[in-house]
């Protein structure tokens, strides 16, 4: 049994039983690198093996998009339900808060930016451009299995890698890709690890030793 396996079932006979799925969330704790060079920054979209348990939540922005993806998209956003986005703050910041990726045609980028990039932005949050004559459901199904992940100012890195309704080989191999994914972006790879955990949502954080 590997040590990823010890933690996972360490972090069962430490979670109570939720009214709601809990997610699994990985941290990662940093050494040795210097904030002050751009190129140590970075953001990673890591495509789990077997999916979130819980599939990530995808918004597409535009028109001929929105017609294409109605069977696989949570959210479908319009020009004219842009336009009604664009003029409430409120509303804007609800859509950004409850999605998790979005996706827009080129000739609404601008728009997004100028208004709700103030959102987005540190969020991580900013549109993937996609071609209107294209075929999106291939990128909604991989975003769908994607945890985001951003090294900035903080010696830290965390992301969803599955949910508690998951078998364990699964989380386990979702759980090594994602370390793996996250050590090859480092200047110095697993050498600026300082330490790695995983939790439940409302449980208590497992050090994979």
């Amino acid at each position: 049994m590997s040590n990823i396996l010890d933690a996972i079932m360490e972090i069962r006979k430490g979670s109570k039983e939720r009214k709601f799925v809990q997610t699994i969330d990985l941290g990662v704790n940093l050494k040795g690198i210097d904030f002050k060079k751009p190129d140590n920054k970075f953001k990673e979209d890591i495509v789990l093996p077997n999916g979130r348990g819980k599939p990530a939540k995808v918004a597409v922005i535009g028109e001929e998009l929105v017609s294409k993806s109605k069977d696989v998209a949570d959210v479908l956003i319009t020009g004219s339900e842009f336009s009604k986005i664009e003029k409430d703050k409120k509303k804007a910041k609800n859509l950004v808060n409850s999605v998790d990726f979005f996706i827009a045609e080129p000739a609404f980028m601008a728009r997004v930016g100028k208004s709700l990039g103030r959102i987005m932005g540190p969020r991580d949050k900013m549109p993937q451009p996609f071609p209107p004559q294209g075929d999106p459901k291939g990128l909604i199904e991989r975003f769908k299995k994607t945890s985001r992940v951003a090294l900035k100012e903080s010696p830290v890195i965390q992301c969803v890698v599955g949910s508690e309704k998951m078998d364990d080989k699964e989380l386990e191999a979702n759980i090594s890709h994602a370390i793996s994914s996250i050590t090859a972006k480092l200047p110095n790879h697993e050498h600026n690890v300082k330490s790695i955990y995983i939790k439940m949502t409302m449980g208590p954080a497992v050090l994979i030793k």
